[in-house]
Parts: C-alpha cells; sequence; structure tokens
C-alpha cells in the first residue's frame, strides 16, 4: 500500500493506532496536539486509512483495517518521508519503529497486537490477550498449538474464564479446538490444560487470522 501522508497525517495515524480505539477530535488535540479535520481529514478518510463520523459536532475517528496495514508496512520503512533534511526527531523516530519492527517480525506479532486497546468488556481483552499468545507460539497461521503452552502466557487469568473465552472463539469459528490424535503423548499438563466441549477433550488450539 503506498500512500504518501504529510508528516500530520501521520502523526494522527500513529496516535490512533496507539490509541487503537475511536478517539475524538478534542482527544486527539490533547494527546497529540491538534485535530483531525479539513483535508488532512479528508484524505485519510478518501485513501480508506481512517474512519470518521461525526456527532454532536464533534467528529471521532478510527484507524481502519487498511489504516492499521498503513502502519505496519511504514514500521520498515528507514526514514520519515518528506524532502529534506530531516528533522532529528522524525529520524529517530523511524529508528526506533524500525527496531520495533524487527521485534515484531520475530515474535510474529503486528501493531494490533502490540497496541490492542484494553477496552471496556474483559471478555475482548481476554480474547486479545489469546490472540496474542497464540501469535507468539505458532509456526505458521493457522498451525495448531496446545492449550499446555499457551494457558501460561496468559498470567493469572483464571481458567473457567480463559475455557470460556476458547469455548465463545470456538463456537463463533473464529478458532478450531481439537483433540490430540496422539493421546499417547498428552502428559499431566496436557489434560489439565485442556477444553472440554462435546464430551470431548481437546488440547489443540488454531486460531483464524483478523
Amino acid at each position: 500500500m503506498s500512500v504518501e501522508l504529510g508528516h500530520k497525517q501521520i502523526a494522527a495515524m500513529f496516535t490512533l493506532m496507539k490509541l487503537a480505539r475511536e478517539v475524538s477530535n478534542p482527544e486527539l488535540e490533547e494527546v497529540v496536539g491538534f485535530r483531525l479535520t479539513g483535508e488532512d481529514r479528508r484524505k485519510l478518510n478518501k485513501q480508506g486509512l481512517v474512519s470518521s463520523r461525526e456527532e454532536r459536532r464533534t467528529l471521532y475517528h478510527e484507524l481502519t483495517d487498511d489504516g492499521w496495514a498503513w502502519c505496519a508496512k511504514e514500521f520498515s520503512a528507514k526514514e520519515p518521508p518528506g524532502p529534506r533534511p530531516r528533522s532529528v526527531l522524525g529520524v529517530a523516530l523511524y529508528v526506533v519503529l524500525n527496531g520495533l519492527n524487527d521485534y515484531m517480525l520475530r515474535e510474529n506479532l503486528r501493531p494490533a497486537d502490540v497496541f490492542a486497546s484494553t477496552g471496556e468488556h474483559g471478555e475482548e481483552d481476554l480474547e486479545q490477550k489469546i490472540r496474542l499468545a497464540y501469535r507468539k507460539l505458532a509456526a505458521s497461521p493457522q498451525a495448531w498449538v496446545g492449550l499446555a503452552d499457551l494457558r501460561p502466557l496468559l498470567g493469572d487469568v483464571p481458567t473457567d474464564e480463559v475455557d470460556a473465552a476458547l469455548k465463545e472463539m470456538s463456537r463463533s469459528g473464529q478458532a478450531h479446538l481439537v483433540p490430540e490424535p496422539n493421546r499417547k503423548t498428552l502428559d499431566a499438563a496436557d489434560h489439565a490444560a485442556a477444553v472440554r466441549i462435546g464430551g470431548e477433550d481437546n488440547h489443540l488450539i488454531s486460531i483464524e487470522a483478523s
């Protein structure tokens, strides 16, 4: 996605990425020092990078899927766009972004995984944690991962809450849970980590890309 943006538009994009949710113009101004209006907003809307809506004379903005993809690609850029001379701070920012990009590639992560909004609903937060843990373990997209390996990466979330989240992800088709075909390889940790669905213990998970 080769979309050239100005520095103010890039600043808006990165701020929306960091906040990872819908943001009002007043909040955007408080965080980054300006409101997304006029031609800057129209270009981001036209390119499909940011969705904006107006409510009670206040504009609200949020990154689209293409916006997240643009940010992910920008992480690999060596320096900020625009004519020279580059600002020292702008170059330093892109050095940091490039280093973060190397980390995300190693850990099989996306910006949305790093900057995911905590949100207001614990269930949404837990699903994001599960996805993040899965991507750290999966050798490739939709690879099978053992629940015994995944659960320790979720911290101190109660087992019943994790089970409920996994069952909901399975029910909605976002994840697939299956038993280990070679039962002889199962140990106590595998049995303890299993999720029981339809009278059957499931030990492996594959998650659909989102």
